[in-house]
């Protein structure tokens, strides 16, 4: 009874919580290599140690990312540690009740998939049920914990973004993504870590913007300017145009309103004038000599030739006129869906995830599905420090730019971890006891 009363106080008081978790039941090891696997195990990299997890061949199990596996394990751990197994399920309920929502919402879209006999269980998995797990695992975890990961994080995205770089410079894919083993020998984009360039320019541009609105606490400004800079740069191997446009839009206008910010103080720091003033002549020197090298090529030609993916969110929404109101609203045929798209043009996606998410599986479940993580994404902010604003907004549109969550994916886990290990509170010290109350002690 008095273990229950105390860890519910703990969510209610900082410093009793912060105290609380210093007696988690998980390993902080056990979660970094969590984040680890979350991170730089893509489809490409599964491919390597002998798993299927992008094509169709192969056995189920291979068809769940191993960080799913990772995140219900961690779990597991955590309520049989605890001692009162009921208790800390509901102590998590109470905690992180949109997680919960969201994983029922993704079980209730696994047991819909079921009954229909239709494909995408496992992506209705990994896209909804394991950031809810996830999240529910870091619950016990205090600020000071998630340094480590913090430290995890900032390690894996210098290696993806020096691994892009050096997939552009040699011209050849180290992890690609492949379909059954396959290739894509047209599409010469960056793939590094993360295994596709979308994802890849999807999760860098949050991680960029992050760091440029102040998340993480780990990264001197020396250190956080040149991840900045080296992010960007991995940004445009990536080839990611929505993303791409987005950070540049985001990142200057959010530059331009702090630096007037800076100049209304009336105070400007030395050195910031100077790397202002450095960066103002040198950077357009080398934006020329990058273009000239043809460092520009590939994302100017997504820009120029999109392979039909302008057409397809015109197309998209005429699929809604052919089938029947009563069947969109709980789902149509899959077949009848497949044909529809392949007479349209649309083979190789639908390009909006709640439209997907309709035409595949029904309104009334994408409704459900949308509200919850509508709801998700709000816990998420409301449970990390001020600054989430600007990777939350590129977070919502991005996601609209393709099939995104309509889709196998781990981009919102990805997405969750970021937000609650960069912009974690930070617990203030305990205050110091005066030396007369410890010699009274």
């Amino acid at each position: 009874m008095r273990a229950g009363l105390e860890a519910s106080a703990a969510y209610a008081h900082p410093a009793k919580r912060h105290r609380l978790a210093r007696r988690r039941p998980v390993p902080i090891l056990a979660l970094v290599v969590t984040t680890i696997v979350l991170f730089a195990f893509s489809g490409g990299v599964l491919w390597h140690l002998g798993l299927n997890y992008d094509g169709l061949s192969g056995s189920a199990a291979s068809k769940i990312h191993p960080s799913t596996y990772l995140a219900v394990f961690l779990v597991g751990w955590t309520v049989l540690a605890s001692g009162n197994p009921v208790g800390a399920v509901v102590r998590t309920a109470q905690a992180r009740p949109a997680s919960l929502f969201l994983l029922c919402a993704g079980l209730i879209l696994a047991a819909h998939i079921a009954l229909r006999s239709g494909s995408g269980l496992a992506g209705s998995i990994d896209t909804f049920v394991t950031p809810a797990l996830v999240v529910m695992v870091l619950a016990s975890f205090g600020s000071d914990d998630l340094r480590a990961l913090e430290k995890t994080l900032h390690a894996v995205m210098l290696v993806n973004a020096l691994l892009g770089l050096a997939e552009f410079a040699s011209g050849t894919l180290v992890f690609p993504y492949r379909f059954d083993g396959a290739v894509f020998p047209t599409d010469t984009r960056s793939a590094a870590l993360q295994g596709h360039p979308l994802v890849n320019a999807f999760i860098t541009s949050i991680y960029l913007l992050a760091l440029l609105s102040g998340g993480g606490s780990l990264l001197a400004p020396a250190l956080r300017f040149a991840m900045i800079v080296l992010q960007l740069v991995a940004l445009v191997t990536f080839g990611g145009r929505s993303a791409t446009v987005l950070v540049l839009l985001l990142g200057g206008a959010y530059a331009l309103v702090a630096g007037f910010r800076v100049l209304r103080s009336g105070r400007v720091p030395l050195l910031g004038a100077g790397l202002a003033l450095v960066i103002g002549t040198v950077a357009p020197i080398v934006a020329v000599a990058l273009a000239v090298g043809g460092f520009f090529d590939q994302l100017l030609e997504r820009f120029v030739s999109d392979g039909g993916s302008a057409n397809a969110r015109v197309e998209m929404f005429e699929l809604f006129d052919r089938i029947p109101l009563r069947d969109l609203m709980f789902g149509p045929d899959t077949a009848l869906v497949d044909s529809l798209r392949r007479v349209s043009g649309l083979e190789w996606g639908i390009e909006n995830p709640i439209v997907r998410m309709a035409l595949y599986q029904g309104i009334v479940l994408t409704t459900l599905l949308t509200i919850a993580v509508v709801v998700f994404v709000t816990e998420l902010v409301r449970r990390s420090r001020a600054g989430t604003f600007l990777p939350v907004l590129a977070f919502a549109i991005l996601l609209n730019s393709a099939e995104s969550l309509a889709s196998k994916t781990t981009m919102l886990t990805k997405f969750a971890v970021l937000i609650l290990v960069l912009y974690r509170p930070q617990v203030p010290p305990p205050a110091h006891t005066p030396a007369a109350t410890r010699r009274g002690r």
